[in-house]
């Protein structure tokens, strides 16, 4: 490829495109028509030597080429415009809605705070949160069907660690805490958890999966010892209530206890198997990095959590 003889305007369509997913939807971004954005593609496509999408049933899937390509083209080109043209937002005048996704324990620890943060500043943002269904939500960023994601992914921000910028996505470490046994009180366990007792008790799972295996279990795997799940549920309230109500056993992160309103119906233990700390983060996709209201809701959120 010629750089010199490259138009530049073909890589604001191929960044559109990137980001919508869609030739409609870029075309309607770039004011232009879809057959015009089409072409556009097929010169981007000449001049690189080989496609950066195809056509898929959901819309435009970038090849290989075009995924490694984006991030650098789109980090060059929000620079620029912010250079040349740099948007202003006022949280008191712009409304924006955004759109987030998070378990219930880190909804009942955030959310509260974060309303009244933006009711003390008179800021127009309105928060749209839907549940978390996965410990890997960079489908649900990539698809731009969230804005942010809230919660505990070590795989993926090893991941996302280890590719660096080279990544569509982005990370930020918010909170630690670290996960606890809860059992009702005057449970039998009560002050005597050991792994044996612990691995013979009947256990309720969180899994947003319903797949009877989570953390816990890989970490017992790892000492070949394992334990009996009875019930897997996907919220945390809903199992905070199941083991406040019966012999049950249930692993909650320990900052959610207080936000069950059951703290004097539950007795919280220590893990009697080792598992590291739980690292709560928020993460976005890289279209949102230069957009203003996005750096305003990620402040918002660090604010919060800190707190």
């Amino acid at each position: 490829m010629n750089f010199r003889t490259l138009d530049l305007n073909l890589l604001r369509v191929f960044d559109a495109v990137m980001a919508e997913g869609s030739l409609t939807r870029a075309a309607r971004v770039l004011s232009m028509t879809q057959p015009a954005v089409s072409h556009a593609l097929r010169r981007l496509h000449e001049a690189v030597g080989e496609p950066l999408f195809v056509r898929a049933a959901t819309g435009m899937k970038p090849t290989p080429l075009g995924q490694a390509l984006w991030p650098q083209v789109h980090t060059a080109l929000t620079g620029l415009r912010q250079a040349l043209a740099p948007e202003a937002y006022d949280p008191a005048r712009d409304a924006v809605v955004f759109r987030l996704t998070m378990a219930d324990s880190i909804a009942a620890q955030l959310l509260r705070p974060l309303v009244a943060a933006v009711e003390r500043t008179s800021a127009l943002a309105d928060f749209r949160v839907v549940p978390l269904l996965t410990r890997d939500p960079r489908g649900e960023l990539e698809r731009n069907e969230v804005d942010l994601a809230v919660g505990f992914f070590p795989a993926v921000t090893a991941a996302l660690s280890a590719h660096g910028a080279d990544s569509p996505l982005r990370h930020a470490r918010l909170f630690d805490t670290e996960w606890v046994c809860a059992m009702r009180r005057g449970h039998p366990l009560s002050g005597a958890l050991t792994l044996d007792a612990f691995c013979a008790a009947h256990h309720a799972l969180v899994s947003f999966s319903g797949r009877a295996y989570g953390l816990v279990d890989e970490a017992l795997a790892g000492i070949g010892r394992q334990r009996r799940i009875v019930l897997t549920v996907n919220q945390f309230y809903t199992a905070s209530h199941l083991a406040a109500r019966s012999d049950l056993l249930t692993v909650l992160p320990a900052g959610f206890v207080e936000d069950t309103g059951l703290a004097d119906s539950l007795v919280v233990e220590p893990l009697p198997v080792p598992m590291g700390r739980v690292q709560v983060a928020m993460l976005w996709h890289v279209r949102h990095d230069g957009d203003p209201a996005h750096r305003w809701l990620r402040e918002q959120m660090a604010s919060v959590a800190k707190r």
